[in-house]
């Protein structure tokens, strides 16, 4: 049987592999309607998390991503 991976597991993942995340994409992908918890938690256990800001259409929103080193 597989294990099913938490939505943190998940994020994580997808931040780990270099690409950046959105809420919008976050819901769409892992039906996550709590991103910036995920966020704060995997912050908190220590991932390099930054947020960026984004203005697109007239909204803004925050895009997460990984720190390079």
């Amino acid at each position: 049987m597989k294990k099913v991976k938490t939505q943190a597991e998940q994020i994580q993942k997808h931040l780990e592999s270099g690409k950046k995340l959105t809420a919008a994409q976050a819901y769409e992908k892992y039906g996550c309607l709590r991103l910036a918890s995920r966020i704060f938690n995997l912050k908190k256990a220590g991932l390099p998390i930054i947020t960026e800001m984004v203005t697109k259409n007239g909204s803004t929103f925050a895009s997460y991503q990984i720190v390079k080193k």
